[in-house]
């Protein structure tokens, strides 16, 4: 959420921003609420001043012995007044809350501005793309080769958009998130957290996924409750209403969760196989930080989801989103899209991105230097390191051989008891 303050006095810049995201946002409603809410709290705060001279005056004419009525009357009628203007600045203050949490972060200055996903910037390739001697597969045809997805018994079980993994399929899964959780704990510095799967709506508002994504979320309506979309919800919610150490910064968490999606619009894209599903495995990184350090952590957090990719040895590509395909609270985003070759396209396995205090200041997360009383709000960001099922889409693709089995990249045969290779049944 944005600082009202900084939206009051920069409010030219606050409306290029939401213009360059190809947005209308009506910030003059929201500033004209604004005003009549200080002005309010002015007259509160003077009403509240002379009630209590009058409280004093009341209490020395009682001392006193005299009369008291007027000034217990005329106190009255300013309690009753303050009331109601306290009433009215409650009133003011939703209507404020509801404008703001619908007004997306501030686009950082770096990314391009554009007026849909075609301005995106290809940042670098990585690794070079395989050639074959055959018509490589799709995932789609080797997971049945190999007997390792069941997605029509998947479909019995649940219903279109979720996955059966089965035999070294399931085995593949687990071992792929060991081998990450693995790389970022041993390697990287993160602190391994395992959060629940559901959460609240508050949760999901600090992190900026409701009100605008709600038709996209899997909600129990008898608790509202949500399952997560991502373990970026429930890790950033670990410090809500929290003032942290500055000691203690920067703070590092992993954690793997099925995230669970509905894909709301989405009908007829990419429906078959693996690539657009329902429920999907993920490893999270999220980092909590200090303002002035947080774009070069950003910087760091895409190089540990990259270094997942490289050590599997599989070719992918980093983009920098463009103002147009920003996601809503996110200030910067890298996207690192996966080649996989049978599919013939790049699939996108990790947004990283950098909300700077955007999530902060929703879950009213601070810090505080070490003899100091100020507080400052902490800049949270967060990236998949990295998002199954596409990397096993990639992997599948990337590594088949022309009889269809599918070798194991180096770096996870330690994760599968040295197998070397997957083989049609």
């Amino acid at each position: 959420m944005l600082d009202i303050k900084f939206i009051r006095e920069n409010s030219d810049k606050v409306k290029k921003a939401m213009s360059d995201r190809g947005l209308k946002i009506n910030l003059d409603e929201l500033l004209s609420l604004d005003e009549q809410r200080r002005k309010l709290l002015v007259e509160g705060e003077q009403l509240k001043h002379k009630k209590n001279v009058t409280s004093d005056e009341v209490g020395k004419l009682l001392k006193a012995k005299k009369d008291a009525k007027d000034k217990i009357a005329n106190m009255k009628a300013v309690s009753q007044e303050i009331g109601e203007i306290d009433k009215e600045v409650v009133d003011i203050s939703q209507k404020m809350t509801k404008i703001a949490y619908s007004i997306p972060n501030i686009p950082h200055s770096s990314i391009p501005i554009a007026k849909d996903a075609s301005g995106n910037k290809v940042v670098r390739d990585w690794g070079k793309l395989p050639k074959f001697d055959f018509k490589p597969r799709s995932h789609i045809e080797l997971v049945e080769l190999l007997d390792i997805v069941d997605l029509p018994r998947a479909t019995k079980i649940t219903g279109g958009g979720f996955v059966l993994y089965k035999k070294f399929g399931a085995r593949l899964e687990r071992a792929l998130i060991n081998f990450m959780l693995d790389l970022h704990t041993k390697k990287h510095g993160y602190t391994e957290i395992f959060p629940p799967f559901l959460v609240n709506r508050d949760s999901m508002t600090n992190t900026g996924q409701l009100p605008n994504l709600e038709e996209d979320m899997y909600r129990l309506k008898d608790d509202d409750l949500f399952l997560v979309p991502t373990a970026e919800v429930p890790v950033t919610n670990i410090f809500k209403n929290e003032i942290l150490d500055e000691e203690k910064l920067p703070i590092y968490y992993t954690a793997y969760t099925a995230c669970f999606r509905r894909e709301a619009g989405s009908y007829g894209k990419d429906t078959k196989g693996l690539a657009r599903v329902h429920q999907f495995d993920k490893v999270e990184l999220v980092k909590f930080v200090k303002p002035e350090t947080s774009y070069d952590e950003l910087e760091k957090l895409l190089g540990d989801a990259e270094e997942v990719l490289q050590l599997l040895c599989l070719p992918y590509r980093v983009v920098m989103l463009c103002t147009a395909d920003l996601s809503f609270a996110a200030s910067k985003c890298y996207d690192i899209e996966l080649w996989a070759p049978g599919t013939d396209k790049y699939l996108e396995v990790s947004s990283c991105s950098n909300f700077e205090d955007f999530q902060t200041r929703r879950a009213n997360i601070r810090y505080k230097s070490k003899g100091s009383k100020k507080t400052q709000h902490v800049h949270t960001l967060n990236g998949s390191g990295v998002a199954l099922a596409r990397l096993v889409i990639a992997l599948l693709e990337v590594y088949q051989q022309e009889d269809g089995s599918v070798m194991i990249p180096e770096a996870l045969r330690p994760y599968v008891d040295s197998v070397e290779k997957i083989t049609p049944s």
